[in-house]
Protein backbone atom coordinates (compact mmCIF):
# COMPACT_ATOMS: atom_id res chain seq x y z
CA UNK A 1 0.00 0.00 0.00
CA UNK A 2 1.00 3.62 -0.47
CA UNK A 3 0.82 6.50 1.98
CA UNK A 4 1.78 10.15 1.51
CA UNK A 5 4.27 11.47 4.05
CA UNK A 6 1.66 14.08 5.02
CA UNK A 7 -0.96 11.45 5.92
CA UNK A 8 -1.64 10.29 9.48
CA UNK A 9 0.22 6.99 8.98
CA UNK A 10 3.04 8.80 7.13
CA UNK A 11 3.45 11.25 10.00
CA UNK A 12 3.47 8.39 12.52
CA UNK A 13 6.23 6.60 10.60
CA UNK A 14 8.26 9.81 10.23
CA UNK A 15 8.03 10.46 13.96
CA UNK A 16 8.71 6.84 14.99
CA UNK A 17 11.90 6.67 12.91
CA UNK A 18 13.00 10.32 13.27
CA UNK A 19 13.04 10.82 9.49
CA UNK A 20 14.15 14.29 8.44
CA UNK A 21 11.78 15.10 5.58
CA UNK A 22 13.98 18.06 4.60
CA UNK A 23 16.83 15.64 3.88
CA UNK A 24 14.72 12.87 2.35
CA UNK A 25 14.19 13.29 -1.37
CA UNK A 26 13.61 9.66 -2.21
CA UNK A 27 11.31 6.73 -1.77
CA UNK A 28 10.86 5.39 1.75
CA UNK A 29 9.65 1.84 2.28
CA UNK A 30 8.34 0.83 5.68
CA UNK A 31 8.16 -2.87 6.47
CA UNK A 32 5.72 -3.16 9.40
CA UNK A 33 6.62 -6.82 10.07
CA UNK A 34 10.28 -5.95 10.60
CA UNK A 35 9.55 -2.41 11.86
CA UNK A 36 12.30 -1.27 9.51
CA UNK A 37 12.74 1.55 6.99
CA UNK A 38 14.44 1.23 3.58
CA UNK A 39 15.54 4.10 1.31
CA UNK A 40 16.50 4.64 -2.31
CA UNK A 41 17.78 1.54 -4.13
CA UNK A 42 17.11 -0.81 -1.20
CA UNK A 43 13.46 0.29 -1.14
CA UNK A 44 13.12 0.06 -4.93
CA UNK A 45 14.64 -3.43 -5.07
CA UNK A 46 12.47 -4.70 -2.20
CA UNK A 47 9.40 -3.41 -4.03
CA UNK A 48 10.58 -4.99 -7.29
CA UNK A 49 10.94 -8.31 -5.48
CA UNK A 50 7.19 -8.25 -4.75
CA UNK A 51 6.09 -7.36 -8.28
CA UNK A 52 6.49 -10.77 -9.89
CA UNK A 53 8.31 -11.95 -12.97
CA UNK A 54 10.29 -10.42 -14.69
CA UNK A 55 10.59 -7.35 -12.41
CA UNK A 56 11.46 -9.50 -9.41
CA UNK A 57 14.68 -10.52 -11.18
CA UNK A 58 16.09 -7.09 -10.30
CA UNK A 59 16.90 -8.48 -6.84
CA UNK A 60 20.20 -9.72 -8.29
CA UNK A 61 21.39 -6.12 -7.85
CA UNK A 62 21.40 -6.64 -4.08
CA UNK A 63 24.88 -8.16 -4.61
CA UNK A 64 26.13 -4.66 -5.46
CA UNK A 65 27.13 -2.59 -2.41
CA UNK A 66 24.45 -0.11 -1.32
CA UNK A 67 26.56 3.00 -1.88
CA UNK A 68 27.14 2.01 -5.54
CA UNK A 69 23.45 1.11 -6.06
CA UNK A 70 22.45 4.47 -4.60
CA UNK A 71 24.82 6.32 -6.96
CA UNK A 72 23.01 4.70 -9.89
CA UNK A 73 19.62 5.34 -8.24
CA UNK A 74 20.46 9.05 -7.81
CA UNK A 75 21.69 9.31 -11.41
CA UNK A 76 18.44 7.84 -12.74
CA UNK A 77 16.39 10.04 -10.39
CA UNK A 78 18.16 13.19 -11.64
CA UNK A 79 17.61 12.29 -15.29
CA UNK A 80 14.23 10.54 -15.32
CA UNK A 81 12.23 13.50 -16.64
CA UNK A 82 14.78 14.11 -19.40
CA UNK A 83 14.61 10.45 -20.46
CA UNK A 84 10.96 9.60 -19.88
CA UNK A 85 9.24 13.00 -19.97
CA UNK A 86 7.02 14.72 -17.47
CA UNK A 87 3.23 14.92 -17.23
CA UNK A 88 1.44 18.25 -16.92
CA UNK A 89 -1.03 16.83 -14.41
CA UNK A 90 -1.30 13.94 -11.99
CA UNK A 91 -3.21 10.81 -12.88
CA UNK A 92 -6.57 10.39 -11.17
CA UNK A 93 -6.46 6.90 -9.66
CA UNK A 94 -9.14 4.36 -10.45
CA UNK A 95 -11.15 3.02 -7.49
CA UNK A 96 -9.03 -0.18 -7.68
CA UNK A 97 -5.80 1.81 -7.45
CA UNK A 98 -7.25 4.14 -4.81
CA UNK A 99 -7.83 1.11 -2.58
CA UNK A 100 -4.05 0.66 -2.38
CA UNK A 101 -3.55 4.04 -0.69
CA UNK A 102 -3.61 4.42 3.06
CA UNK A 103 -5.27 7.51 4.49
Amino acid sequence: MFAPLQSKIGTEIINAFNIDTEETDSIILFNPKERKIYHKSSAALRIAKLLGFPTNLLVVFFIIPTFLRNLVYDFVARNRYKWFGRKDSCMIPTPELQAKFMA
